[in-house]
């Protein structure tokens, strides 16, 4: 059986390439009020990461959901969310 991995990497590709898009959008916003950006952000990152999770297990909801530390009902409800799958 194996034992399930979870690591920060040393270095943050992730994490730097967000710190400079949100650099990015806060310059181009110029005097307009920023509103609603993490909802924004999610919109736009949470769909990609639940497809490639899918992807990486196969479409398998069990794998994906325990990959991404939700519970099976909250993957399901997110990948009907952002129309990943449909209902039946």
């Amino acid at each position: 059986m194996t034992k399930a991995v979870s690591q920060i990497p040393k270095n943050k590709p992730l994490s730097e390439q967000v710190r400079k898009a949100m650099k990015k959008y806060f310059a181009t916003l110029g005097d307009t009020n920023p509103a609603n950006v993490y909802e924004m952000v999610m919109a736009e990152v949470e769909p990609e990461l639940l497809k490639a999770v899918m992807k990486y297990t196969n479409n398998n909801q069990s794998k994906a959901a325990t990959a991404l530390g939700l519970n099976r009902a909250t993957l399901r409800k997110k990948l009907y969310r952002y129309n990943i799958i449909e209902k039946p």
